[in-house]
C-alpha cells in the first residue's frame, strides 16, 4: 500500500461529504426561494409565469450567458440556458478514458445516491465531452445505455471543438490530447445553482490516461 493513500482516501472522502452538503443546501435554498416567490402579490406572480426563462437577465457569472449549442445523447440540440432552474452537477470527460474519467462518474453517482428522490427532477448530472470527433451522438448514446444513465437527471453534451474550449476556459478546465484516442485532462466537479452560478467545485489532480 503506497504511503500516504489513506490520507489521500480521507481527504477524497470529506471533499465528497463536503460537495453532497453544498448540493443539499443548495436544493433547500431552491426550495426556499419558491416558497417566497409563492407569497408575492398576484399581479407579480402573473407576470412572472408570463416572463420566460429566456427573456429573464441572468446573472453576469452565469454559465448560461455561453451562446453555444450542444448536442444531448438523444441528438437533440440544447442551449445551456435550456437547463436553467435546476442544480447542474458537471465534469467533462470522455468515452474511451479508462483512467479518471470512470472516478469521476462514480463520484456523481455517489452524488446522486445522496440526493433525496423527492429533488431528483430538481438536478441534472451533465457529462459534457472534451472528445467531441470521437463521442459521436451514437457512441455517447451507448455510454449512457452501459452506464446505466437513461433517466431524465442525466445528460451528456457534445459541442464543437471551439464551443468545448470556451467551456472548458469558463469552467478552469485544462485537457490537451496526447495521443488519437487519451487526453490529459483535469479532475473537477462542479456544481451550478438554479442560475447557472458556480456555487462549489471538487478539484482533484491533473490525470495521464497513459498511466499504468
Amino acid at each position: 500500500m503506497c504511503a500516504g493513500c489513506g490520507q489521500k482516501s480521507s481527504i477524497k472522502i470529506k471533499m465528497m461529504k463536503n460537495l453532497i452538503y453544498l448540493l443539499s443546501f443548495t436544493l433547500l435554498f431552491s426550495a426556499c426561494n419558491n416558497a417566497e416567490k409563492k407569497e408575492k402579490k398576484e399581479d407579480q406572480q402573473i407576470a412572472e409565469v408570463k416572463m420566460t426563462a429566456k427573456e429573464k437577465e441572468v446573472p453576469e457569472l452565469s454559465i448560461y450567458n455561453l451562446p453555444s449549442t450542444w448536442t444531448t445523447q438523444d441528438n437533440e440540440n440544447i442551449e445551456l440556458k435550456d437547463l436553467r432552474g435546476n442544480v447542474l452537477v458537471m465534469v467533462m470527460i470522455y468515452t474511451s478514458c479508462k483512467a479518471a474519467c470512470p472516478r469521476l462518474v462514480a463520484d456523481m453517482r455517489n452524488i446522486e445516491k445522496q440526493v433525496p428522490e423527492k429533488d431528483l427532477d430538481k438536478v441534472k448530472f451533465i457529462l459534457v465531452s472534451i472528445d467531441p470527433e470521437t463521442d459521436t451522438p451514437q457512441s455517447i448514446k451507448e455510454f449512457t445505455k452501459e452506464n446505466k444513465m437513461e433517466a431524465d437527471q442525466w445528460m451528456f453534451l457534445r459541442g464543437t471543438h471551439e464551443d468545448t474550449r470556451e467551456f472548458a476556459a469558463v469552467l478552469a478546465v485544462s485537457y490537451k490530447q496526447i495521443s488519437p484516442i487519451d487526453f490529459y485532462h483535469s479532475y473537477i466537479n462542479r456544481v451550478f445553482g438554479v442560475e447557472g452560478v458556480l456555487v462549489h467545485q471538487t478539484v482533484g489532480l491533473v490525470v495521464n490516461n497513459t498511466e499504468k
